[in-house]
Order: C-alpha cells, then structure tokens, then sequence
C-alpha cells in the first residue's frame, strides 16, 4: 500500500509516522506513506496556497491550481484507487470504513486547512470525502494520522498476533469485552475466575457475553 498525503503543515505529519505500529510497517515495507508540502506547487516567491473566498466572509481558502498540480503530478507516476478529502461534512470514519481502504493499494489523503479548499476541487478531483467526528480542528493533518492509523494497523503482518485487530471493538458492531493481565490479583481485585480455567470454549462465550452486555451499557445503537 502506498499513502500520499498533500497538507500545507508537513511539521505536524512527521511524529506519527516515526514511532511505534506505524514506523514499524514502513520499515518491514508493508506500506509506504509520503508527505508532500502543497506550497511546494504553488507559484510566486511567497508560495501562496490559500485566498479570500468570493463573496466575501472570515477565514481563507486553500486554491485549486497548487492542489490540482501536486494531485496530477501524482498520478502522472501512478494509479491511485481514492483521493481522499478529510472534511467535517464527510462520511463519518468507522471500522468498517477502514476494513474497506486496507484493501486498497494506493490512495491519495488531501488535508484541509483554514475555511477548506475550493469547491471545484471537492467536484473535480476528490472521490471520497472522509470526517473522522462531529467536529472542527484547525486542518486536516491529524485526521490523516488518525485515517492512516486505522487502515495500517489492519494490514497483514503489520500487528505481531494478526487476530488482535479481529477482536477489536467495532469489528462486530460489538465492542470488545473487558480484559486482565497479571497479577491475578490486586488489592482485592481479582481478575475473573472463568479467564484462569484454561476453558477456551467457555472463556469465549464468556467474552461474547461480556461484549454483548458492554454494548448494550454503553452503546446501544450499535446493536440496532
């Protein structure tokens, strides 16, 4: 898999990528995630990427000719499958979201910064817009972080045990049931006599009885 990701603050991008699960993908070749700096397409000594908006009101908008350069070079070299735009107005982010772009093999990740980018941007070059919650950040960058995260993570060989991403919560539109390790006991708290029985047949439905319950608790529209 092969992730670019165009932003105006390459700054903010950098950390994630160098430490734990997702610097470890990189580095065993499962995927290759690059970061390209819009103003790196821009004209003009001042490398201009955003404008007043037309008609008028607060806030900048990011232009179509830098994005549409950097998106075109891109695909000069390659085919991509998506050309993502993280947007608060997108399609909320969820697990099975992220089953589906693991799958992918290239995709490009736009992210947005002040009032947005120009609509005929969203129209013309975008093929899916993606939010990652029902609020505004200030751009794009840590929503890529958090997008790429949830798809890395899914990759083959990128997690040491491959069925741990199986039973993550959300999986089953269940979440996932509560979890010990040692000691077995902790002032007093003591971690469930059925998880120590060596019973894997019982641990297990257990564990589906456990996570239908926490569901249910905390997030019955998920069952619905």
């Amino acid at each position: 898999m092969r992730i670019d990701i165009i932003t105006v603050v390459p700054e903010i991008l950098k950390s994630p990528f160098e430490a734990s699960i997702l610097k470890r993908a990189i580095e065993k070749g499962l995927v290759e995630v690059h970061i390209h700096n819009l103003r790196d397409y821009a004209q003009g000594n001042y490398k201009q990427v955003d404008d007043y908006q037309f008609g008028g009101g607060a806030g900048m908008v990011l232009m179509i000719e830098p994005i549409d350069k950097c998106i075109q070079e891109l695909k000069s070299q390659r085919a991509y499958d998506e050309v993502i735009y993280l947007t608060p107005d997108g399609q909320t982010l969820d697990q099975k979201m992220a089953n589906s772009l693991s799958l992918l093999g290239n995709m490009i990740i736009l992210c947005g910064h002040y009032k947005g980018v120009d609509q005929r941007v969203r129209d013309t070059l975008i093929t899916r817009e993606i939010s990652i919650g029902d609020y505004v950040l200030s751009g794009g960058e840590l929503g890529a972080a958090v997008l790429c995260d949830a798809i890395i993570r899914l990759l083959p060989g990128v997690l040491n045990d491959e069925t741990s991403a199986l039973t993550d919560s959300f999986q089953d539109n269940l979440l996932a049931p509560p979890v010990y390790t040692r000691p077995r006991e902790y002032k007093g708290l003591e971690v469930p006599e059925i998880l120590t029985s060596g019973n894997t047949k019982a641990i297990e439905a257990w564990r589906e009885e456990q996570a239908q319950l926490r569901t249910l608790k905390l997030r019955p529209d998920l069952l619905k």
